[in-house]
């Protein structure tokens, strides 16, 4: 399975053609991101762990997606410049992909294998938050929303999934990082 996640075709939000083996050797962050979205204001704390541990070999993958009440309507340009020019986003972009459903890109296929629950830090999960709006969540192994994060190891290995509120600066997500960082 790990060698697959590194090795499934992807885009760059810029169109050139990759695969998260570029990555290989890092610790990967990839998270479903949008544009329109509660936890949009994410983008910034994403940024600031991208920056604080990209030296030790942190990489935070972001693949935008429009699964979630349209809140990533935009095209791929219109998603880049939104992220430079509100949050300073420097981690890689990739290309808008669905992430759930019978369309769901072979890596979020691949990445929900891995790790079909997300750990909620909160003390009201996620799932019940968005009840409270009145919207019903994808059942479990799907993934729930927008912002939700599996932290890949250096080998590839998908070792953790966090829920969609959780923080980027949530001790329990940076404890993970750093602990994969450690690895060699």
């Amino acid at each position: 399975m790990s060698a697959s996640i590194l090795d499934i075709p992807v885009k760059k939000i810029t169109g050139e053609v990759t695969t998260l083996g570029e990555f290989k050797s890092h610790v990967l962050l990839v998270v479903n991101v949008a544009s329109k979205c509660g936890l949009t204001p994410q983008y910034e704390g994403l940024e600031k762990i991208y920056e604080q541990y990209k030296g030790q070999g942190l990489v935070v993958a972001g693949f935008p997606a429009n699964d979630f009440k349209a809140q990533e309507p935009g095209t791929n340009e219109e998603i880049l410049s939104f992220c430079t020019t509100n949050f300073g986003v420097k981690f890689p972009l990739f290309d808008k992909v669905p992430v759930v459903g019978p369309e769901k890109h072979p890596l979020y296929a691949a990445l929900i294998a891995a790790q079909p629950k997300a750990i909620s830090l909160s003390a009201v999960p996620f799932r019940e938050k968005l009840k409270g709006y009145g919207i019903e969540g994808n059942a479990e192994p799907e993934i729930l929303w927008n912002f939700e994060k599996f932290l890949v190891s250096r080998g590839g290995d998908v070792v953790k999934r966090f829920a969609p509120d959780t923080q980027p600066d949530a001790p329990e997500l940076v404890a993970a990082i750093k602990a994969e960082l450690a690895k060699d």
